[in-house]
């Protein structure tokens, strides 16, 4: 059974036994190290003096973060396999989110950082620098461990600052080999990868060192870590959950948007907090909408990650599994309707069938709760401005998307959607490294992404001094 190492310091650490399943089979398949209170504290002494290196020269960091993209990059064939077998999903989304987390890393290291010159004049001059943080604590969550730690990796490294990241206790295997991978490039301290079971992350966010936490899970645990942080007032970026809203107007063409839309609430098994999590149609275009995302619910191939032909893996852990099949009883109990699936598959590991609801709609707990696996209810509306309030009527803002011929209408519908990003004809189409990613009301404080991200990992300072020569 395989074993794996912590970085701490820019060395292989070990300790402690995790062990960690494969969601394809409900077993344990290999162990990750227990981080112990005292490895916790060397991981972040480690990252506090690496800090006094590390900010000193920006292009020596860009140099060094292209060599870093360019291992992530070429060890896809390492990481996927890893990818897959903890956390489910097929190998080549496994593949691909190893990929774009390269090219995330590569973005930051060729973003140029805009000088801000406020006044060069014969009176004086001033500027306003960005300078970083210092050590900052990132948690990652189980749906995407390694495109989401480079999220958090990327811009706080560019800025100057140096990390401990800790990730989900279900997936940390992909998340310790990239730390493995790392050291061989970063200087020893700039980025250490800990693992373990709770209370580590709650050690961690707590721990007097690190003055910023980069957060990203649900809404609840959110709370935990704000409410956590502000005792010594570090500063927060918390990228919580989403109830997203799909608005089909009245002139869409079902069959044409019917592929973007389901794999826009289906991709990683729904297990995206950008997923569709409810589509509201109008009514006369709801019987097709409902028929075409069913098909595609019953034709979609569902397997073992592992194994080419599969489209969807497993639901990436007992709890999460649980709760799915709990929304789906509570949702037919309730007058519901499973157009296709509505249950768990009959085979070994978490496996649960694809499903479309129909005859629902607000009030009941799959509507208005995130579900965060492959479910999906689908609700009539009789105007736009019910389907708007519908949509908003939410404690999150995540994102949101709208599905029309006429892109001036969409446009103007998505504008009053309270939500981070909004699409037109696609879901999650500003998820991108060049553009910013938070979420309104309960679905985060701050910003990822983009030169909006970066600054969310810098202090503002002013200077001003007299002209040159007065």
């Amino acid at each position: 059974m395989a074993e794996f190492a912590m970085t701490i310091d820019g060395s292989p650490v070990t300790g402690g036994r995790l062990p960690v399943l494969n969601p394809a089979t409900a077993e344990v398949f290999a162990h990750a190290p227990a981080c112990t209170p005292e490895q916790l504290d060397q991981a972040v002494a480690a990252a506090a003096r690496a800090y006094e290196s590390w900010r000193r020269d920006d292009e020596e960091r860009r140099a060094v973060l292209r060599r870093a993209a360019a291992t992530i990059l070429a060890s896809v064939g390492e990481l996927a396999p890893l990818l897959t077998a903890e956390q489910g999903k097929p190998r080549s989304e496994a593949a691909t989110e190893v990929r774009v987390a390269g090219s995330w890393l590569r973005y930051y290291a060729d973003l140029e950082i805009p000088r801000e010159l406020v006044q060069e004049d014969r009176r004086g001059h001033a500027e306003v620098r960005r300078r970083p943080l210092g050590v900052v604590a990132a948690i990652t969550p189980w749906n995407y461990p390694i495109a989401l730690a480079l999220w958090k990796i990327a811009p706080a490294l560019r800025a100057g600052n140096t990390m401990v990241l800790k990730p989900s206790p279900y997936t940390p295997l992909a998340t310790l080999a990239l730390g493995r991978l790392l050291s061989e490039v970063l200087p020893p301290g700039v980025l250490n990868v800990i693992s373990g079971p709770d209370p580590l992350g709650a050690l961690l966010v707590g721990h007097p060192t690190p003055r910023k936490i980069s957060f990203t899970g649900s809404a609840a645990t959110g709370r935990l870590v704000a409410a956590a942080a502000a005792a010594d007032l570090k500063r927060v970026t918390l990228e919580l959950g989403g109830n997203d809203p799909a608005i089909v107007l009245d002139d869409a063409d079902p069959e044409a948007i019917a592929d973007a839309l389901f794999w826009g609430a289906f991709a990683n098994n729904g297990q995206m907090c950008m997923a569709v999590k409810r589509v509201y149609v109008a009514q006369r275009r709801y019987p097709e909408v409902v028929a075409a995302l069913a098909e595609r619910a019953r034709t979609v191939r569902v397997g073992e990650g592992s194994e080419k032909a599969s489209q969807l893996g497993p639901v990436s852990n007992r709890a999460q599994f649980d709760r799915v099949a709990e929304l789906v009883r509570d949702a037919l109990a309730r007058g519901a309707v499973a157009v296709a699936g509505g249950a768990a598959l009959e085979r070994p590991g978490y496996f649960f069938a694809p499903t479309i609801l129909a005859g629902v709609s607000d009030g009941v707990r799959v509507v208005d709760e995130e579900q965060f696996g492959p479910v999906l209810p689908v609700i009539a509306y009789r105007d736009v401005d019910e389907a708007v309030r519908r949509a908003n009527g939410t404690e999150y803002g995540l994102t949101a998307s709208v599905w029309s011929p006429d892109l001036e209408r969409a446009a103007a519908v998505a504008a009053r959607l309270e939500a981070g990003q909004v699409s037109v004809n696609v879901h999650a189409g500003a998820v991108r490294p060049d553009l910013p990613f938070s979420g309104h009301k309960a679905s985060g404080i701050g910003v990822e992404n983009g030169l909006w991200g970066l600054y969310g990992y810098t202090d503002v300072q002013a200077l001003t001094r007299p002209a040159i020569g007065r």
